[in-house]
């Protein structure tokens, strides 16, 4: 029996999240005006998760008899084996820690995306890198293997057959919640019902670890039962990148949450062009109370040439309309710099965003994550070489239009416009019915101006583009 640690470290100044934001490449959100500042500690609180793969990891060393210690600081600690969950945008952190703990003699390994993708990163600092989804790995290194140098790990087809996350191995503090009826505090955990993602998103990273596989209703909802059995009314945070591409699984997975009388509530991400009235009801009625969905940007072409198709506006404002009448709250995510962007583009965007009502919204500046499509078309173009400003808010390459610093300052104005807004604040207090109202519209119309006249001294210098 070993004692292995499973390092999933905090950043320091910044809130970062890893493991499956942005195909495990992870994010790292920095604040750098009041309404960034805001955004940032509402994150810090609202989104503290623990990571998928450690609860998978922590199960798989738990189940041959190991004893498991979770950390998530730097302070030292003992044991035979170290597993060190890797990001990009704190990749430097993960290293000297593995480094420092290999120096007290544990035996260290990396995993995670960039581990797989980007294994040069970490070389010298441990004794071995996974390569792949870890659990083939994990299980190898539980069954006593020794493991050096680069280790092909190759993803499990049958999802079935992996345990169910250890939760219970994580010492934490209380996990947050949160809906727009009001502020709840309770436990939330993620969970996988699928991985890698079948669309062909040029710019997503999701897909290019391994191939699309989905678990079985039955293995879904009893991991969902066994969660309610330990922490009764439990919020379940599903990170598949399309929870409803199976209608039908869908349709399965709620009915078989309702036979069983499970009290828990979960959100998803999906695609809005996937969603109807009949199944937004049947998994409201099973405990959904939050989704999230790409739009990226209303623009049908720029959409067209990163392969991603169309969504028509109705139909997403009508969804959006249904999940306010359920009392589901909705993210949308956006995407700012894209090559046909413009800064008068990115207003539009912003304008769409703010009309389109969803209860939260997440901006974003576009990417070129290595081992996707885009990477390799935007590669001559790619300036930046400290692989932890590739962290989802920071322009790395040369746009057409777009400077780091006009990047950077759209994105401030996407959500200072959408955050700051008289009629958001209606919502989060729970008041939609009056968001519409023409005095409140009228507060948002003013509000606009006054960041405008805020705004004038970095306005002003636009360049005039086509």
């Amino acid at each position: 029996m070993s004692t292995i640690i499973i390092a999933d470290l905090r950043a320091k100044d910044s809130v970062t999240n890893k493991d499956t934001v942005a195909g495990g490449y992870g994010s790292r959100f920095r604040a750098d005006s009041a309404i960034t500042h805001f955004a940032k500690h509402m994150r810090r609180v609202f989104l503290n998760l623990p990571s998928i793969h450690v609860g998978y990891l922590a199960a798989i060393f738990a189940s041959a008899g190991h004893n498991v210690n979770i950390t998530r600081d730097d302070r030292p600690v003992n044991g035979d084996l170290a597993l060190v969950l890797t990001s990009l945008v704190d990749y430097k952190h993960e290293r000297a820690w593995g480094e420092a703990a290999r120096a007290r003699g544990l035996r260290v390994g990396f995993f995670g995306a960039p581990a797989t993708h980007l294994p040069e990163l970490f070389n010298g600092a441990g004794d071995f890198i996974i390569s792949g989804e870890p659990e083939a790995a994990a299980l190898r290194l539980a069954a006593g293997e020794d493991l050096r140098g680069l280790v092909l790990s190759p993803a499990i087809n049958d999802l079935d057959t992996l345990p169910f996350p250890r939760w219970d191995l994580i010492r934490t503090r209380r996990f947050a919640h949160t809906n727009f009826t009001g502020l709840s505090l309770k436990r939330a955990f993620p969970m996988l019902t699928s991985r890698s993602c079948p669309e062909h998103c040029t710019y997503c990273p999701h897909r290019i670890t391994a191939s699309f596989r989905a678990r079985s209703v039955a293995s879904v909802v009893a991991e969902m039962a066994e969660l309610e059995a330990l922490y009764p009314g439990c919020h379940i945070k599903i990170r598949d990148p399309l929870f409803t591409l199976d209608r039908e699984r869908c349709f399965q997975i709620a009915e078989a949450i309702r036979a069983r009388g499970l009290r828990i509530t979960f959100e998803c991400e999906t695609r809005m062009d996937d969603l109807d009235e009949k199944l937004i009801r049947a998994m409201h009625a099973a405990g959904l109370r939050e989704i999230s969905f790409g739009v990226e940007t209303p623009d049908p072409e720029t959409l067209r040439r990163v392969a991603r198709r169309f969504i028509p506006p109705e139909h997403m404002r009508k969804m959006v309309a249904l999940c306010w009448e359920l009392g589901i709250a909705t993210v949308g995510f956006y995407v700012i710099g894209f090559l046909q962007d413009t800064e008068k583009s990115i207003e539009g965007l912003i304008r769409f965003a703010c009309e389109l009502d969803t209860t939260y919204a997440n901006f974003k500046i576009l990417t070129p994550y290595p081992g996707t499509p885009q990477y390799k078309q935007l590669k001559p173009l790619i300036f930046e070489t400290d692989w932890e400003k590739f962290d989802g808010y920071t322009l790395t390459f040369n746009h057409p239009v777009l400077t780091p610093k006009r990047a950077r300052l759209m994105l401030g104005m996407a959500f200072s416009r959408y955050i700051a807004r008289p009629s958001q604040v209606v919502n989060w207090l729970g008041l939609h019915r009056y968001s519409r109202h023409p005095l409140v519209q009228r507060a948002d119309g003013w509000t606009w101006r006054k960041q405008d006249y805020l705004d004038r001294s970095w306005l002003a210098q636009r360049k005039v583009t086509a």
